[in-house]
């Protein structure tokens, strides 16, 4: 059915009118892009241009646009069953959770929920009754990173280290604390990577110890940060948070909302890393984004400890639409397409050549680092190399604004932190062809070219 310009300057005025677009600034005289259709990493506007998506729409859309098969699946189990709530069961849930132990290669207990900061909500609470019913009551407390971003609802936005986001919203929920990252590229002159991350992980410890052990419940962050800047830490750091966990009882959450699924060149981010989680949040490439689902994953031993046998020992926590039928089985699909197109070693070979092609914009004046694993990419602007002076809120939009002028959408860190919003971002579907890498690739470069001086 094709759209008339009369139709389309309607349905643009009727946006206008009825609906308040997500993290957007108040602007009636920008209206936003109305997107018609997707296929791969493509999708294509109202106006009939197309766009590559290296952005996976918001980090999510792992396996691209486009997938008859994700449609089909979803259509022919609500043609079966449509909906049952959680509270029963039926066979895409059972065989999603087996599959996911599978890929973990460990024992969880699987929760199902819509969205990341449902997942992280579910981690929260279900941490904080584990050491209720295991004799630590006082343990209520989460340390969490600043810079990261773990959801948008109230307790997930407590945990959250991106003040920007969190202004005018607070006060939030209680008992989340927050230390620096390990930021190699802005690490103090003389120090090492490996010693400034085995510095900023002790920082953990001396945290738990100031706010007194027996208060302290978990420690939440992402293997690597994403939304605040693609911040990827060194082995050791990850390892020491490991050791501390271990030695104060305090629960490891590991967010692999973004990172899950193949983006970082495995099947989850912290399986580059010597980790054993306790709880792990995952969600976004779960289906690829085709439907909403996410998932806490419980190790067996904290699950236990809901089966005390007194009132209230339960974890008495429901959603809706958490685990829905046809979300579940398309989830099972999306799996099966990532490991049936190997798009998991697909993602860390397309990293490591957009990383190499893209090196010698190190040179750039106004390039300070370039970091990334697998196939998620940061390219940190500075206005001064020397003094590492984030890049003008003016200067990442014109880069971000000239690449969509060349068909190519790349994100960006913003509202994170005030000054420190300077970090182009890309993260492409992970079935990306060579030749939708060659794009990117080519229009990156022309860009920067273009704005050297």
């Amino acid at each position: 059915m094709t759209t008339t310009k009369e139709e389309m300057k309607s349905l643009v005025e009727k946006d206008r009118d009825n609906v308040w677009h997500h993290i957007s600034a108040y602007n009636d005289k920008n209206p936003p892009m109305v997107v018609k259709s997707g296929e791969g990493a493509w999708i294509t506007d109202h106006n009939g241009n197309r766009y590559l998506d290296a952005m996976s729409g918001l980090w999510c859309v792992n396996v691209g646009y486009g997938r008859d098969e994700l449609a089909e699946v979803a259509y022919e189990q609500m043609k079966k069953i449509a909906y049952v709530p959680m509270t029963q069961s039926h066979e895409p849930a059972i065989l999603l959770a087996e599959k996911l132990n599978e890929m973990l290669g460990d024992d969880y207990k699987i929760f199902y929920s819509n969205s990341g900061s449902d997942a992280n909500e579910v981690a929260f609470k279900l941490a904080r009754q584990y050491h209720q019913q295991n004799g630590e009551p006082s343990r209520y407390k989460f340390i969490s990173r600043y810079r990261a971003y773990h959801g948008n609802s109230m307790g997930a936005l407590a945990a959250t280290g991106q003040a920007v986001r969190k202004f005018k919203y607070e006060p939030l929920a209680p008992g989340f604390l927050h230390i620096a990252p390990p930021d190699n590229y802005r690490r103090p002159a003389g120090q090492s990577v490996e010693e400034h991350n085995i510095q900023r992980a002790q920082e953990f410890e001396e945290k738990i110890i100031w706010e007194q052990k027996d208060t302290i419940a978990g420690i939440i962050m992402e293997p690597l940060i994403t939304g605040g800047g693609i911040l990827i830490p060194h082995p050791v750091y990850l390892e020491k948070v490991q050791e501390i966990c271990n030695r104060h009882g305090v629960l490891l959450i590991i967010d692999e909302v973004i990172c899950g699924f193949g983006r970082t060149g495995k099947a989850f981010g912290h399986q580059h890393f010597n980790l054993k989680p306790d709880i792990i949040t995952m969600a976004k490439g779960l289906t690829s984004a085709y439907l909403p689902l996410s998932v806490t994953a419980i190790r067996k031993d904290i699950y236990e400890k809901f089966d005390t046998g007194e009132e209230n020992s339960h974890f008495r926590h429901i959603n809706t639409f958490g685990g829905n039928p046809a979300a579940c089985a398309v989830a099972l699909k999306n799996l099966e397409i990532i490991e049936k197109e190997n798009l998991v070693e697909q993602s860390a070979e397309l990293g490591k050549r957009l990383q190499k092609e893209l090196a010698s914009l190190k040179d750039h004046p106004y390039v300070g680092d370039i970091r990334g694993l697998g196939f998620l990419l940061g390219i940190e602007l500075v206005e001064n190399k020397e003094t590492k002076m984030p890049a003008s809120n003016a200067r990442v939009a014109k880069i971000i604004g000239e690449c969509k002028g060349n068909g190519l959408i790349i994100g960006r860190n913003g509202d994170t932190v005030a000054g420190y919003n300077n970090i182009l971002t890309l993260s492409p579907p992970l079935s990306c062809t060579d030749e939708d890498l060659d794009f990117i690739i080519s229009v990156i470069k022309k860009v920067f070219r273009e704005n050297a001086a």
